[in-house]
């Protein structure tokens, strides 16, 4: 069974959702693998991997919308703060729901 391991770095800036189809798709298509599992692993303790059809601009718009309603950056709604003032609605952002 052949196995395959790649870093891959997302330089974001900015909160939010971020597209990273294409470069996975890239990387997969380097590959002599024709079938079988794909792990992606997040390694910040305050991003998350969703995974959501993106046909539609506006499915992003809405989930954006709907992130900063259940944890808006509101510093002081949050004691933790220690990675600055939108690291606790990060945290909160990534928890399964």
């Amino acid at each position: 069974m052949k196995q395959a391991l790649q870093h891959l770095t997302v330089a974001t800036g900015l909160r939010g959702l971020h597209e990273v189809t294409r470069e996975i798709d890239h990387w997969i298509d380097h590959q002599d693998i024709r079938t079988g599992l794909l792990t992606l692993f997040c390694r910040h303790t305050s991003a998350s991997l969703l995974i959501q059809e993106n046909a539609d601009p506006d499915v992003r718009t809405d989930l954006e919308r709907y992130f900063e309603s259940v944890a808006p950056e509101a510093p002081d709604r949050y004691v933790h703060d220690a990675e600055g003032p939108d690291d606790m609605p990060a945290h909160l952002r990534c928890a399964p729901r």
